[in-house]
């Protein structure tokens, strides 16, 4: 239960912080949004507020922002559907139901004859089915429309419509995603800086960080804490000192003086092969940490240094990624729940610090020039920049369903290796 709660809270919230960011500025752009999701699959609730419907679904996995336009504001009509509306007090379409699974009272039943909800915003049919009489209504200009699956949404007028901002409202639309990302990066690291009074930095001397378990150390019973003071006789001061001996003494029997709080004692062990190539020795010991503590500004400073090294450690994974592909160097919801099961039991600071270097990962990887992501959004937006008008509608939808697919692709190939990897394997 503390696994699957902690992938809930960072997964949901690195992607709510990420949709927020389109929305809020989408908003500000006078695009109307018309559905912001949490999680994906079923609806189990839904709210209208300001011409948005909040809804939550199924699966705490993933979320989105749908805004009008964009090629995700279309609404199944056809010619011949039963459909029934509510009028407002002007006699105006107030509600338009196509849905089989809502019933609204005070409505009137149609047989669509013809329908605009982009510009003249009209709806004719035949009322009660009688053919004898057909009738056309006006639409509200904020009527909504309810979905295959009961969901109540707004209809999207062509002036509320994506491609009706301008091209820089919809670059900084596009952009504020992954903007939110690096920003929930930079704040979560500096609480954590808070939280554990400064920086976390490697600890150089000789006192032992962690212990493989079943390692020679461990069966040897070395634990975190222990300083190792002297080798074989010979005084050590430093971990390089000490895995610098270790690496040289593969299958021969050390000694170790270890001081732990204020007794001293001695441990024989037998370093083993290295699981590299085995011509070294280990015994299954790492380094220590330790808090560089830091002023209120170094902390903040810290936030913003770390979200930096992430970024940049993203970037070379990135690059590595392409030079040398392979699936086992990507992860998806698998393997974050996998991270999340370690994270869960290590504490606040750990998950913070996991949820952080995610949310700069989603950043980056969505600024990636692929159509169907931000980055490929952005891409077609310098295109309309530098040629002075956009690419048709049929050209990008054919470049959009092509980068779609080749994320399904990609997104089905990495779970199944994850799946692979943890569980089968």
């Amino acid at each position: 239960m503390r696994t699957i709660l902690t992938f809930i809270f960072v997964f949901g919230i690195i992607v709510i912080v990420h949709e927020f960011g389109h929305f809020f500025f989408a908003k500000r752009a006078g695009i109307l949004v018309r559905e912001f999701a949490i999680g994906m699959g079923p609806k189990i609730f839904q709210h209208r507020k300001n011409g948005t419907t909040y809804t939550i679904r199924l699966l705490p996995v993933g979320g989105y922002v749908r805004m009008a336009g964009a090629g995700e504001e279309e609404v199944e009509l056809s010619l011949g559907m039963p459909l029934s509306v509510v009028l407002d007090s002007a006699g105006n379409v107030q509600q338009i139901n196509p849905s089989q699974k809502v019933q609204l009272p005070d409505s009137i039943p149609l047989e669509l004859t013809g329908f605009d909800l982009e510009r003249e915003l009209f709806l004719k049919g035949y009322v009660y089915g009688d053919e004898n009489e057909e009738k056309t209504f006006q639409i509200n200009h904020d009527a909504t429309i309810f979905e295959e699956d009961g969901t109540e949404v707004q209809i999207a007028p062509v002036d509320v419509q994506f491609q009706s901002a301008s091209l820089w409202q919809r670059i900084v639309t596009n952009f504020a995603g992954p903007l939110n990302n690096f920003l929930l990066a930079i704040v979560l690291f500096t609480l954590v800086a808070f939280l554990q009074g400064g920086r976390v930095a490697p600890d150089l001397s000789s006192t032992i960080g962690g212990v493989m378990e079943n390692g020679v150390a461990d069966r040897a019973g070395l634990k975190p804490g222990d300083k190792i003071t002297a080798i074989d006789g010979q005084d050590i001061a430093t971990y390089d000192e000490l895995r610098s001996y270790i690496l040289a003494k593969k299958g021969e029997e050390i000694t170790l003086s270890v001081q732990r709080g204020k007794q001293e004692k001695q441990v024989t062990v037998i370093p083993e092969a290295n699981t590299d190539d085995g011509s070294q020795g280990m015994i299954g010991i790492q380094s220590g940490t330790k808090v560089e503590e830091l002023s209120v500004l170094g902390k903040i400073k810290y936030g913003f240094s770390e979200t930096a090294a992430n970024s940049l450690g993203i970037f070379k994974a990135l690059g590595d990624i392409i030079t040398g592909f392979s699936l086992n160097k990507l992860g998806g919801p698998v393997m974050i729940y996998k991270v999340s099961e370690m994270v869960a039991n290590q504490g606040v600071i750990a998950i913070l610090s996991f949820t952080a270097m995610l949310s700069v990962n989603l950043g980056i990887v969505n600024l990636v020039p692929i159509p169907g992501l931000d980055g490929g959004k952005l891409v077609l937006n310098l295109i309309e920049g530098v040629r002075g008008k956009p690419l048709s509608q049929d050209k990008e939808v054919v470049i959009t369903m092509i980068g779609a697919v080749v994320l399904i692709l990609l997104m089905i190939s990495v779970t199944w290796n994850d799946i692979y990897r943890f569980f089968i394997r």
